[in-house]
């Protein structure tokens, strides 16, 4: 039996099966808990194969210097949500130490950095790093080597769609606890598989991205497994643009014709209808340290 990574209960129910339309063609389930609502991926890939899954070079977000209309436009929208992002990290704070972890090649903190923070990574991609170091003048560490920064170092901590790929959930949320300082500002995006483009698309819905992805969150779960380790829920927001690039993908999966303008359709009713009720495609939870 399965036990759930979260809250170890044996009862769990198969929400859904997906294949790994991304890489390997795999099929996984997708697990949700019956006792704590976490779904997760089964089986999870260990330590030692969960990195095949990542190389590709269609990775998009550890790319460079990439041709071709859809790599033009990524990067067109990334500026946009790197400036969505900076706002959301800071509101209002002026300057201070900031944290991303899963920094890839260190595309936010170049911006932070720009704006005058004092700024650090955490990234295990030893490519991603190789770049961010050319960028940002050092290295970012690798995850094992967080216990390294000393406690309530920094203001801020972001995590831009990664807490979905951590194995060990709990190690991971008190290690936040431990790095922020009281009244910090911690700032976690995931994907909504409550979200219109979600149940639209069902299994071909990109963003379950299983293995990679290997928990699934929804609002209730986030905010009583962060209140659990001394957080606070202060707002959600949302990176709108990302229900068009999921949609975009969801299509060419489903082999559809005119993925982009397919996608750019889809994304935009599920951005409408999120409007009314919140369920945006990625969401973005902004928490505090009691």
């Amino acid at each position: 039996m399965t036990r759930c990574p979260w809250c170890q209960a044996e009862n769990n129910h198969r929400y859904l099966q997906v294949k790994d339309h991304f890489l390997s063609q795999e099929v996984f389930d997708v697990l949700a808990c019956d006792q704590c609502g976490l779904l997760f991926t089964d089986p999870r890939p260990d330590a030692e194969h969960i990195g095949a899954y990542y190389e590709s070079d269609e990775y998009l977000s550890h790319q460079e210097n990439k041709s071709g209309l859809v790599p033009r436009l990524y990067e067109r929208v990334k500026r946009i949500n790197l400036k969505n992002k900076r706002r959301m990290a800071l509101q209002g704070l002026q300057k201070g130490r900031l944290l991303d972890i899963g920094c890839g090649v260190g595309d936010f903190l170049c911006v932070m950095k720009e704006s005058g923070w004092e700024v650090a990574g955490i990234e295990p991609s030893e490519h991603a790093k190789s770049i961010a170091l050319k960028r940002l003048g050092f290295l970012p560490l690798d995850p094992s080597e967080a216990n390294s920064y000393t406690d309530a170092s920094f203001d801020v901590i972001t995590m831009w769609h990664v807490l979905e790929h951590v194995d060990d959930l709990r190690a991971q949320l008190a290690t936040l606890h431990r790095l922020l300082k009281p009244g910090g500002r911690l700032v976690i995006a995931v994907p909504n598989y409550q979200s219109y483009d979600a149940k639209y698309y069902q299994q071909a819905w990109a963003a379950w991205d299983v293995p990679r992805h290997l928990n699934h969150f929804n609002a209730a779960f986030l905010q009583a497994a962060f209140q659990d380790y001394g957080f606070e829920i202060v707002e959600h927001q949302s990176l709108n643009w990302d229900s068009y690039y999921i949609s975009f993908l969801s299509e060419r999966y489903l082999t559809h014709g005119l993925a982009l303008v397919r996608g750019a359709f889809r994304g935009a009713v599920s951005n409408l209808k999120a409007h009314r009720n919140g369920a945006y495609s990625s969401r973005v939870y902004v928490f505090k340290k009691k």
